[in-house]
């Protein structure tokens, strides 16, 4: 059986480790608060733990005092990470004062005259708490969205945090015992799953922004182009294999220039905005709307007849008019006009586009805020 110092080196070498490639990696991709806080957490815990395993050797009494205060320091920027993390608002009201508790608790059990066993016992149920709270937060029901290294991630620590609990209330002393056995084991796998499993949820986090950033238009949320062509090819596909129609819109915000020259840039983007805001919540859920650049939109909306069609184009054409537009003293009524096309069987998505966009433009010339349908493909060709 592994003694308690030789356990206390091994993990202070890990994390120390952990935290030395941690810097290595944060050097090289965009800074995540959250990592820079983990980072400094598995750096004072490793230096603690290299504390306790210098201790006996050093005898020096302040020591004694020293190593719960990094404990407790450590424990304190761990869960600020995860605080961080999950951006929980008004965290440090919590997380300070309740670290400041547990050391004025450590210092007092010592003054009282508390032995060191008896001092790391107080630590450990201290950790125990942090832990199972960190586990009720990873695998809370409710959490949105969670992935499966979250989940990995919060077992872990509840099996730290019963093991840890079960040697801090059992008899400390006992060398061989199951619970030190345990809790040993349980730490040894909390360095290794937690010291990887945070920096992987930061790179999970960071992968989705940038698939976000590159498949949405930055101003009003929307797919840009190329999502929204890939979406809408999927969803054509899709219908020609049910044998189900699709309809394609393009739409076209009136007179945007002379918005933009009149009332400035900052009008032009909350119409935008408000107009992207307003179509996305008259839209279905599957159907696909994105921005295809400037003013222009495109609607894919699959399952939809010629007839549907016209539907959802009238009420999106009556809801634009009911925009105002703060900016300008809601002194301005938008309109939009709508070119409308069914995608026919075998036709390709740039094709119908075009026919759409022929209908927009017929739109245009024919005094605007109005729907015209595109020719049909023998016309348009």
């Amino acid at each position: 059986m592994i003694d308690i110092q030789t356990f206390m080196l091994a993990l202070g070498i890990g994390n120390i480790s952990f935290a030395l490639l941690m810097v290595a990696y944060i050097r090289d991709t965009a800074p995540s608060p959250g990592l820079r806080i983990w980072t400094w957490a598995r750096l004072v815990a490793g230096a603690t733990q290299l504390l306790a395993f210098a201790r006996p050797q050093l005898g020096v009494p302040a020591l004694v005092l020293l190593e719960p205060m990094g404990w407790i320091a450590g424990l304190a920027l761990e869960v600020a990470a995860y605080c961080t993390f999950f951006e929980f608002r008004n965290w440090r009201r919590i997380v300070y004062p309740l670290a400041g508790l547990a050391l004025l608790l450590g210092c007092t059990a010592q003054l009282m005259g508390a032995g060191y066993g008896e001092l790391m016992g107080l630590i450990a149920c201290v950790f125990a708490l942090c832990a199972l709270s960190t586990a009720c937060l990873l695998l809370h029901p409710k959490l949105k969205n969670p992935s499966l290294l979250q989940r990995m991630i919060g077992v872990n620590d509840a099996v730290f945090g019963l093991a840890i609990a079960g040697w801090a209330l059992g008899d400390l002393d006992l060398g061989a015992s199951i619970s030190q056995m345990a809790a040993y084991v349980s730490g040894y796998m909390l360095m290794i799953v937690n010291g990887f499993g945070f920096l992987l949820m930061c790179k999970q986090r960071n992968d989705a922004t940038m698939k976000r950033l590159a498949s949405t238009d930055d101003l009003t949320g929307l797919l840009n182009r190329r999502e929204f062509f890939a979406r809408a090819d999927a969803a054509r596909m899709l219908a020609l294999r049910q044998r189900q129609p699709i309809a394609l819109l393009m739409l076209d915000i009136d007179h945007f220039k002379q918005l933009n020259d009149r009332f400035g840039h900052a009008t032009g983007d909350e119409a935008l905005l408000l107009f992207a805001r307003t179509t996305g919540g008259i839209l279905r859920e599957h159907d696909i709307l994105g921005r295809m650049g400037g003013e222009e939109f495109a609607v894919a909306l699959p399952g939809t007849d010629l007839a549907g069609a016209m539907q959802a184009a009238e009420r999106l054409r009556q809801a634009t008019m009911e925009i105002r537009l703060l900016t300008c003293g809601n002194h301005y009524t938008m309109t939009v006009s709508t070119g409308l096309v069914v995608i026919e069987p075998n036709e390709d998505l740039p094709a119908a586009l075009a026919r759409a966009d022929r209908g927009l433009y017929a739109a245009k010339r024919n005094g605007r805020n109005r729907i015209e349908i595109g020719g049909a493909v023998r016309q348009a060709a």
